[in-house]
């Protein structure tokens, strides 16, 4: 992102997110990010795309995070691609969730929340494929958890429940990112881009037309 601060940050990383981890956790579709003012102040920080797109998201601020996820969205920027199913969970867009959480099922980012996929729940998933189901990620919990959500979207469900899982994903996510990447500025955001597949780059104009999902923002 673009921030006004042609200089150091007015904030310090630490200082920002131990206020972002104050807010409530993102579960449900936000009308708006829950402070304006920390758009600019998280841009500031020159943090590396990845982790930024997390602080946005802790703000409820899917514009912005979507901005650069957008700009990851293939191998090798898995916790990218993952964070852009997070913020389609967010969104209420349940079925792009599943399918993101599908790409990047076996890896290392994604597995640290919700472990490794068995044999089983390999073979299960890859037949629900064959019979024409929506792609989603072969563990249960994963599966479970977004089914979970869908549900609370319609007002069923244990909210209490599911922030405390959506902070446990946020929380591994985070420290994943931050041990990959450090806080250190990372003026020239360029250099984390990835060229998208063909497969991704033909999802994201479905998105746009509107064939595939919902953009609400």
């Amino acid at each position: 992102m673009t921030s006004v601060y042609s200089g150091n940050s007015v904030v310090s990383f630490d200082d920002l997110l131990a206020h972002l981890k104050s807010l409530p956790v993102p579960l449900l579709p936000p009308p708006k990010p829950l402070d304006p003012a920390l758009t600019d102040k998280i841009a500031s920080l020159y943090l590396h795309p990845a982790l930024e797109a997390v602080l946005h998201l802790l703000n409820h601020d899917l514009p912005s995070a979507h901005f650069l996820v957008r700009h990851m969205q293939s191998d090798p920027a898995f916790e990218a691609m993952y964070l852009h199913g997070i913020l389609h969970r967010i969104e209420g867009d349940f079925n792009n969730t599943r399918a993101w959480y599908y790409d990047v099922y076996n890896s290392e980012p994604f597995e640290l929340v919700w472990g490794k996929a068995t044999e089983d729940e390999e073979a299960e998933v890859e037949k629900k494929k064959s019979q024409g189901e929506t792609k989603m990620p072969p563990q249960k919990s994963a599966r479970d958890f977004v089914d979970s959500l869908e549900k609370l979207s319609k007002g069923q469900g244990d909210k209490e429940a599911l922030a405390k899982e959506s902070r446990r994903e946020f929380d591994a996510i985070l420290d994943w990112c931050t041990k990959k990447f450090g806080t250190a500025q990372h003026t020239d955001a360029s250099k984390a881009w990835v060229q998208p597949s063909q497969e991704i780059s033909q999802k994201g104009q479905d998105m746009v037309t509107g064939n595939d999902g919902f953009r609400k923002f």
